[in-house]
């Protein structure tokens, strides 16, 4: 039982990290610091995506479930959301390849915007 809460905690951090990649840009329109953890997590989901490697969260819950002698998912929330998310049916390279474009065209349009905002005001960050 704990190695599955284990596992379902690794799914919770990694798509909540996936969401902070996809849409932090909009935190540091507030929060303008929070650029130098946002910026490096851009770029690492946009790596994962184009070089085809995979997040170090993946093997941790796929350990994380075979300790636990469970490997399928028993169409809890995780089953249904979650994991469906992060781990899409049919995910081919090419749309890797359009999901890294998308999230670096929606992070140039959001970061373009700060740093517009911050030039206007006199500042860089």
């Amino acid at each position: 039982m704990p190695y599955r809460l284990l596992a379902d905690a690794v799914v919770v951090l990694h798509l909540t990290f996936v969401l902070f990649v996809i849409a932090g840009g909009l935190f540091v329109l507030k929060w303008k610091r929070l650029t130098w953890v946002h910026l490096p997590a851009v770029i690492w989901g946009v790596s994962v995506e184009w070089l085809d490697v995979i997040c170090p969260l993946t093997p941790l819950e796929n350990w994380f479930r075979a300790a636990s002698s469970e490997n399928d998912y028993k169409g809890d929330f995780l089953q249904q959301y979650a994991i469906s998310i992060l781990y899409p049916d049919n995910l081919t390279r090419d749309t890797q390849i359009v999901l890294g474009a998308l999230l670096l065209l929606i992070n140039v349009f959001i970061y373009s915007y700060v740093l517009r905002e911050n030039l206007t005001r006199g500042r860089i960050l």
